[in-house]
């Protein structure tokens, strides 16, 4: 389901000043519109002072490679040596000459092939879920249209390092219940190589409206000892990262765990996409005939879209964490399917096994890793506990087949909501704050994946 963003009015169009000037522009605007036009067609614009939203966006490349199994190390902006040794690679394969260095010929390359494996007819907007458009907010018109806030975009580029381009602008999210008043977002945008974002990220929290919430957002992957993260971090009251672009899921996972055990509160966007799914499955048990019947469940089996086990893993670290299940052993199967198979000790010195199977699909859907189907089950014949949940019904046909014949509940689940970054975080920003459920379900989470690494 796609949520309709609200109609947006363009206040001031993206311009371009120097970063000393950045303050000083904002003030004009609000000078020149802060009353109605003369005319009266023109509602009264006010800036919005609800809270500032830092946004940390890396050049596509290296998310691209990564999509497309060219690029493993991080997505931090830094085009390193593992870069461009992917970009070689990818160069190599399609047909242009071998630099190391990102170019808008092989953009062009990998945009049109994630496209096709995407399935998407028209490869024109396949950029759009990697960068940032610095001419238009549609970046954040999601957020926009809910929240209209302070926006800072850190957008690093690859190439020679000419010092930090700066722009600013503002839009209006236009609301039928608030038709006299516009209440406006601001956008700054600074671009430049990460050396040339390094040596102004330090007026950064200058920009921040003070005495508001203040939240970053790490379009990367979590790197602590990343000198840009590291500073604004410091001025920032939550960070929020998505674990669907993370690039080596597990030790991402544990440092998302080590920066809260370091006192950071810590939003995941693709910890909301698995809202359906576990409203389902606490739903399925809720009948007092079904409800003692949870004790019985010993048997776990979780299907993913092959390529990122991120929502597999943290689905299971919930179910385990409500259960009281504490692990203990991991094994894994290489083969066709990505196999991991976890063991937990439950009350009543019950062992429980859990498997989660990365599974091939057709094409790439729009979020790496969404779960397909999972099933609940009991050793016990006479339990009455088995469950099957899925997205399509050729998840449900493969979990009822190997499922045994115990009867039990089978349901389709459908988001209720558009599962895009923007859309998702929009609606967490209405109600920030720590998300305990969240941080009890990921250190479960990390105490299984560091059996594994052990």
């Amino acid at each position: 389901m796609v949520t309709q963003s609200a109609p947006i009015f363009s206040l001031q169009a993206p311009k371009d000043i120097s970063v000393s000037e950045i303050e000083a522009e904002l003030n004009q605007i609000w000078q020149s519109y802060g009353v109605a036009g003369e005319d009266g067609g023109l509602p009264a614009a006010t800036r919005a002072k609800t809270f500032t939203l830092i946004v940390y966006e890396p050049e596509e490349t290296q998310q691209l490679l990564a999509a497309l199994g060219y690029y493993s190390g991080p997505i931090d902006g830094i085009p390193g040596p593992r870069t461009a040794s992917a970009i070689r690679e990818a160069q190599k394969v399609f047909g242009l000459e071998k630099t190391g260095k990102s170019s808008p010929e092989l953009l062009i390359k990998l945009r049109e092939e994630q496209s096709k494996r995407r399935g998407v007819v028209d490869s024109s907007t396949a950029a759009t879920a990697y960068a940032m458009d610095t001419r238009s907010p549609a970046v954040a018109d999601a957020i926009a249209s809910r929240n209209p806030c302070r926006i800072i975009a850190l957008c690093p580029v690859t190439g020679e390092d000419e010092g930090v381009k700066a722009q600013v602008s503002a839009y209006c999210p236009i609301q039928k219940q608030s038709a006299t008043t516009l209440i406006c977002c601001e956008y700054i945008t600074l671009t430049g190589t990460v050396e040339a974002l390094e040596r102004v990220v330090g007026m950064v929290p200058d920009l921040l409206i003070g005495g508001l919430p203040k939240f970053l957002w790490w379009k990367a992957t979590p790197e602590p000892d990343h000198p840009i993260f590291k500073r604004l971090v410091a001025s920032c009251n939550s960070v929020i990262f998505d674990s669907n672009s993370f690039t080596q899921v597990e030790t991402n996972l544990i440092r998302l765990q080590e920066l809260i055990d370091a006192g950071m509160t810590i939003f995941d966007v693709n910890w909301s996409r698995l809202a359906a799914w576990q409203e389902l499955t606490a739903e399925a048990f809720d009948p007092p005939q079904r409800r003692a019947a949870l004790g019985e469940v010993d048997r776990v089996t979780i299907d993913y879209e092959k390529g990122n086990s991120a929502q597999a893993l943290m689905f299971l670290g919930w179910l385990a964490s409500r259960l009281n299940w504490r692990p203990t052993k991991v094994t894994t199967e290489t083969g066709d399917y990505d196999i991991k198979r976890f063991y937990f000790m439950a009350e009543g010195d019950r062992e429980v096994e859990a498997e989660i199977a990365g599974v091939p699909t057709a094409s790439d859907g729009d979020v790496a890793g969404d779960l397909i189907a999972l099933r609940l089950t009991s050793t016990n014949p006479a339990a009455n506990c088995s469950t099957v949940l899925c997205s399509e019904t050729s998840g449900c046909m493969r979990m009822e087949a190997h499922g045994g014949a115990q009867a039990g509940i089978v349901n389709q689940v459908t988001s209720l909501a558009d599962q895009s970054a923007e859309e998702l975080l929009s609606q967490q920003l209405q109600r920030w704050g720590r998300d305990v459920l969240f941080e009890e379900s990921l250190a479960v989470t990390v105490q299984m994946l560091k059996l594994a690494n052990s």
